[in-house]
């Protein structure tokens, strides 16, 4: 079998150290994001100060993420990026079709439970997963 070397190494390393700081900028999301849903069921029922507090943590250990996901939007190669531009803009209009849907049938009385926002951030992280496949799928 034919093997080709990446052609910039040092491409092929910046890249996988943004893909380790986006990851741990992601890990470092989803946690604080769990202590600040989950802690004020659990661990401080009477503070509502303690959550709010965790609440503005998550919300700046967002933007921290954002960040490293645009940091490593750029270390990506240019197939990669329109690959990634694709998937992101197929689930941003799945997201925004689905999601108004989804609060209309609610409003409405259609549908008799709660349309929550977990379920939109699911069809959405599928689709997004979906972009990735069939965009790499298109140019192999």
């Amino acid at each position: 079998m034919n093997q080709s070397k990446p052609a910039n190494p040092s491409l092929t390393k910046q890249h996988c150290n943004s893909t380790k700081r986006l990851a741990k900028w992601t890990l470092a999301w989803v946690v604080s994001l769990a202590i600040a849903t989950f802690g004020g069921l659990l661990l401080w029922t009477e503070s509502p100060a303690i959550t709010i507090s965790f609440i503005v943590v998550n919300f700046v250990v967002g933007i921290g993420m954002l960040l490293a996901n645009k940091h490593h939007l750029h270390s990506l190669d240019e197939l990669q990026q329109k690959i990634q531009l694709n998937a992101m803009a197929l689930c941003l209009g799945v997201g925004l079709i689905v999601g108004i849907s989804y609060s209309t049938l609610h409003s409405t009385g259609i549908i008799n439970h709660e349309a929550e926002i977990s379920h939109l951030v699911i069809i959405m992280s599928f689709t997004y997963m979906f972009g990735i496949f069939l965009g790499n799928r298109k140019y192999q």
